[in-house]
């Protein structure tokens, strides 16, 4: 298929599509040492969990999943590649999780972190969320186990003006 030269190649949000899970998993390779699998992604995908994609210039730089029931959420994923660090791709993607849950009416969101994962931890500290506890030895780690530590925020707040 020939590229259009006088298109610009496309940078947002769109939503996840299972033609990007060889994509997804290029960057999981590259991010973290125990991955999600192919199987994961489509499962997620299937069942309508929110799903997102960030594309830089045409391609996918970043993408988030989110399941939200009950009026809560649940980060599941949020993953930027190696590429693509440490520039804001990561608030990015948590503000369009974050904003997916408001307009799903969750009133709480939840993610759990790796302990080690001090860039991610330093976001979600950011972003508001509060520490509410450890789930020992939750990942995958070498010959081992990891820690990961429980974040959650409140959503859908009323405005200080309304009440």
């Amino acid at each position: 298929m020939a590229i259009n030269p006088h298109i610009e190649p496309v940078t947002g949000f769109r939503p996840m599509e299972y033609d990007d899970v060889h994509r997804l998993m290029e960057i999981e390779k590259q991010v973290y040492e125990h991955t999600w699998t192919e199987g994961i992604f489509r499962d997620c995908i299937r069942v309508g969990y929110r799903s997102w994609v960030y594309l830089v210039d045409g391609e996918i730089q970043a993408y988030g999943l989110i399941s939200i029931a009950a009026n809560e959420a649940h980060i599941l994923n949020l993953c930027v590649s190696l590429e693509y660090q440490g520039q804001g791709y990561g608030k990015r993607m948590m503000y369009k999780l974050i904003e997916t849950a408001e307009a799903e009416g969750a009133d709480s969101i939840f993610l759990e972190v790796r302990e080690s994962n001090f860039r991610a931890i330093q976001l979600y500290d950011k972003q508001g969320f509060n520490r509410l506890g450890v789930r020992k030895n939750y990942y995958p780690s070498g010959q081992d186990r990891e820690d990961a530590l429980v974040y959650a925020k409140a959503l859908n707040l009323p405005d200080e003006t309304e009440q």
